[in-house]
């Protein structure tokens, strides 16, 4: 339960998060009682930001700093780099794959947000990626923070600036989002070399 937001507009990429961790419907930890409230975390020049169990967190950063290569600045590459890891998921992280018996593959049960330099993706549980062309959330409060980035991606402001404002609008209404937000711009690929 979470929100996370990417943006990519005028050559820059932003990527945000609230700092809420909730355990359960009567549970939760908020940013002044976690010292790594962050959901942010950096591998290279990627960040990248998790919705699902908070188990994924610390199992993700393992599994990608593990890897002898890995390449994150594409759809092919992030695909590639999630099916590699998915086994390693199950066998070294006791990872349970299994969710809908009609599924056609076994999930990795977690929702990626990468932002970097060539753009925003997203990885699903079944390892679909996409590369998204403005923005796009995931986590509990998403349909707020996709309203808001909605209104917003037309007017003046920055990348970050909307990211910042998705995750407040998501907080104001999500149960289970809370500020303080994290945000972190990087410049694109694209805006480097113009």
């Amino acid at each position: 339960m979470t929100t996370i937001v990417v943006v990519c507009k005028d050559g820059q990429v932003a990527i945000a998060a609230d700092t809420q961790t909730t355990f359960s419907d009567e549970h939760k930890l908020l940013a002044g009682y976690d010292v790594f409230h962050d959901k942010i975390f950096r591998i290279g020049d990627n960040y990248l930001a998790i919705a699902g169990s908070a188990a994924h967190d610390l199992v993700l950063q393992s599994a990608l700093k593990g890897m002898k290569s890995r390449d994150l600045s594409s759809r092919a590459g992030l695909f590639e780099t999630f099916r590699k890891i998915h086994p390693k998921l199950k066998d070294h992280f006791f990872l349970r794959p299994e969710e809908d018996e009609e599924d056609p593959y076994e999930s990795s049960q977690m929702m990626v947000l990468v932002a970097n330099a060539h753009g925003i993706f997203g990885v699903f549980p079944m390892r679909e990626v996409y590369q998204f062309a403005r923005y796009w959330a995931i986590g509990s409060g998403r349909k707020f923070a996709m309203g808001a980035m909605q209104v917003l991606y037309d007017s003046p402001l920055t990348a970050a600036e909307i990211a910042e404002r998705a995750v407040k609008a998501a907080c104001e209404f999500d149960a289970s989002s809370s500020l303080p937000l994290t945000l972190y711009s990087i410049s694109t690929d694209k805006d480097k070399h113009s």
